[in-house]
């Protein structure tokens, strides 16, 4: 397999953590000295900056009113200690723009030279981390054809799954042989992530004809919603969390499967 740069992280159904879900999986990455390009692909709805604080100077909507070039309207997230410092783990993050009807309403060959620019800018960077939209609108599925691997990530509700099914149908008509990976969010334990996983595997199976593989499962943890309260990744202020070591567990999967890094380097866990 060749290295994974591209990292599409897809749901189907808003309200499963998705975000939030990216923007650690972006931290943990840089954390194990990748450079990282976290891209808010929700395009009308991003919030990605409000997540982390942040009050970037451009955004997408700087790019597609012309007013900058998509790599000028990137800006670097550098984790901060109580002190000032620097804690390491930056990483750097194109934002969207909240609300923008102009985004949510971008044509096909406009979010296609926004893919194709995306694609350009994976040489400066290890991996880029697009969090998409829920749904499965133009733009979703056009974010999903620059190769790399899809997460989709689920939860065990019931609409959660069948949403997650309805996107996976849509992307292997649209991208046979995508690399579409689950990674289960809220589980209780392992063997509900696996059910939940199992449950989404035998209808993809029985009806499309492939078993995406789990990636790996992130607990139900307090702590991530006070991370999200604080505007702060949770591996920065919860760093032992449950919830932490799980998502630097899915990175590492992910370095193990790129040819780049045979061998991923140990991921730290607490910020240096």
């Amino acid at each position: 397999m060749n290295a994974i740069r591209m990292i599409q992280v897809a749901s189907g159904k808003g309200g499963v953590g998705k975000t939030w879900f990216s923007v650690s999986l972006a931290h943990a990455l840089a954390g194990a000295h990748r450079r990282v390009l976290l891209f808010d692909g929700d395009l009308g709805l991003a919030n990605i900056d409000v997540q982390l604080g942040l009050s970037p100077r451009h955004d997408l909507g700087d790019v597609i009113s012309g007013r900058v070039a998509l790599a000028e309207a990137i800006a670097t997230y550098r984790p901060s200690s109580m002190g000032g410092a620097e804690a390491g783990g930056s990483f750097d993050i194109l934002a969207g723009k909240s609300g923008s009807g102009v985004l949510s309403a971008l044509t096909r060959p406009e979010i296609a030279g926004l893919a194709a620019g995306l694609a350009a800018l994976s040489g400066t960077y290890d991996h880029i981390v697009s969090d998409l939209a829920a749904g499965l609108d133009q733009s979703v599925m056009s974010l999903c054809t620059n190769g790399g691997v899809t997460i989709v990530l689920v939860s065990d509700e019931p609409t959660s799954l069948t949403d997650a099914y309805a996107f996976i149908k849509l992307l292997t008509m649209q991208e046979p042989g995508a690399d579409i990976r689950i990674v289960v969010n809220m589980a209780n334990d392992r063997d509900h992530a696996r059910r939940t996983h199992a449950a989404l595997t035998n209808a993809s199976r029985n009806f499309l004809g492939i078993e995406p593989s789990f990636l790996g499962f992130v607990p139900r943890d307090d702590m991530v919603r006070d991370a999200i309260r604080h505007q702060m990744p949770i591996l920065f202020r919860h760093p032992q969390a449950k919830a932490s070591e799980a998502v630097r567990k899915i990175a590492g999967e992910i370095l193990t499967l790129s040819a780049r890094n045979p061998r991923p380097p140990e991921i730290a866990t607490r910020p240096a």
